[in-house]
């Protein structure tokens, strides 16, 4: 006896609709392989209906004074906490996360970062009016950008699509928010709680495919495209925008190094960059994936972080004792897998490297020593739950052998002298350098890279200015 499964939908213009020509798509939850939901496969006329109602209701909503946005904002951020239960158990059947860790590292750093840009929007700077010419005085103005498309990733579906409408609909923005076709479920009740605060077309969500974001970036109403995502996803939207020159926002992947200097304290490094690099099961694009280690202390760190891997735990979401749960999909299962299959002779799995059971998407907590620079596995991100290990001989070659990705995201220096600390941040180019921690964020502080990393900033007042465009106003006195 067939299991129906649950029907999501798109919300435009304030109503939930199904796509217009009805083609759907199976949704799967990553813990048991299993399709639980049909989302609609959004094709252009559900893109052309959600960008006309984020343009109709742009105009209304960029001329609300700030605190009105603030208002609405804050209506938000409370009602995600009234509601958190409910935005935990979408979550955890998009991702198969723990449910535990969901509910205390997910729901209130969400909750955090919507109050910080609900008083962000109150906080739009502009210079003191001046004469820079005679008999002429000149004003400066922050305005919003416009309609907004947005494409969120699978491997934090709610807090990115936090990431992205909070600073728009702050500045004054509308949106139109697409997230990743496997992990749809949570970002359409989030569609219903903000839906219940804004307007109708002020926030609107189409579910669908890679073929919908194209539709949704080359559509000629968005004035600001902005994505999380792959790096080649990254080049695809900013070949696409730059057609009708339309501003692009791009967080896209990351390598992170960590590198360990012989003075460390060894037992705290591995304990924090195990949790740092298996934490979501690697899916995070900050996570301390890439180890450097000081020769002298290279074998005595590679036998302690096999162990921790070791001791590290996989499992269902209701497992209290697990660090993470599945990869997301079937063709990340693949492409982790794909990455240990490959490696060269002269590399040595320490721990892991292998799929844990036959059910879900399941990869062991994996450590990967003996890897040259040149390694496809240093080279290019794997986004799993696997670290590698690399010993330096000393500062400069730590430096290069850091620098030397095309990713350039987050970092971080593992060492109790200052000076050191303070070089490395000067050197190491990274968007983020963490010193003797790695991967805490806090709403105040910018987030995002350099390189093929992409550009643009989330968080901070900084991500704020990244949804607003200035305007010179002068005026005569005569």
């Amino acid at each position: 006896m067939s299991t129906e499964l649950r029907r999501l939908r798109n919300y435009i213009n304030g109503e939930f609709r199904d796509a217009a020509d009805g083609r759907t798509t199976e949704v799967i939850n990553p813990a048991t392989g299993e399709a639980y939901a049909l989302a609609p496969l959004s094709g252009q006329a559900d893109v052309d209906a959600a960008m006309k109602a984020a343009a109709d209701a742009f105009p209304a909503w960029r001329d609300l004074v700030p605190a009105e946005r603030q208002k609405a904002l804050l209506k938000i951020a409370d009602a995600f906490e009234e509601r958190a239960e409910e935005l935990i158990a979408a979550e955890v059947e998009n991702t198969g996360k723990p449910i535990g860790l969901t509910r205390s590292e997910e729901i209130p750093p969400m909750v955090d970062q919507i109050r910080f840009f609900a008083g962000a929007a109150r906080m739009l700077e502009g210079r003191a009016a001046g004469e820079y010419m005679e008999g002429l005085t000149s004003i400066v103005r922050r305005e919003p950008v416009g309609v907004c498309a947005q494409v969120a990733p699978w491997n934090y579906p709610m807090m990115m699509a936090v990431w992205k409408f909070a600073p728009a609909l702050a500045a004054g923005n509308t949106v139109v928010l697409k997230p990743s076709d496997t992990t749809p479920a949570s970002t359409v009740l989030m569609a219903e709680i903000i839906g219940s605060v804004v307007p109708p077309g002020v926030f609107n969500v189409v579910t669908g495919d890679r073929d919908t974001g194209r539709m949704m970036v080359e559509h000629p109403t968005p004035a600001m495209a902005s994505i999380t995502g792959s790096v080649r996803a990254g080049m695809q939207v900013a070949e696409s925008a730059a057609k009708d020159l339309k501003r692009v926002h791009l967080e896209l992947g990351g390598k992170a190094p960590v590198v360990v200097f012989e003075d460390t304290d060894l037992a705290k490094a591995v304990e924090d960059i195990s949790v740092a690099g298996f934490f979501n099961a690697g899916q995070d694009c900050t996570a301390a994936t890439r180890v450097l280690v000081h020769e002298s202390i290279h074998d005595e760190f590679v036998t302690a972080l096999a162990k921790a891997a070791a001791d590290t735990k996989t499992g269902l979401p209701d497992d209290e004792d697990v660090l993470y749960g599945p990869l997301n999909n079937a063709n990340q299962l693949a492409q982790v897998s794909g990455f240990i299959d490959r490696l060269p002779a002269h590399a040595k799995v320490e721990a892991g490297g292998h799929r844990v059971g036959e059910k879900g998407y399941f990869y062991a907590p994996t450590v990967v020593s003996g890897l040259k620079q040149d390694d496809e596995i240093i080279q290019k991100e794997v986004f799993g739950p696997v670290i590698t290990v690399q010993s330096f001989t000393d500062e400069a070659q730590a430096v290069a052998y850091a620098n030397g990705v095309e990713y350039a995201l987050a970092s971080s220096v593992w060492t109790k002298d200052h000076a050191r600390a303070m070089r490395m941040s000067k050197v190491l180019d990274f968007g983020c350098v963490w010193i003797n921690t790695h991967i805490p964020l806090v709403a105040e502080m910018p987030h995002g890279g350099f390189k093929k990393s992409g550009y643009g900033k989330d968080l901070s007042a900084y991500g704020f200015d990244d949804y607003t465009r200035i305007k010179h106003v002068m005026t005569s006195l005569d």
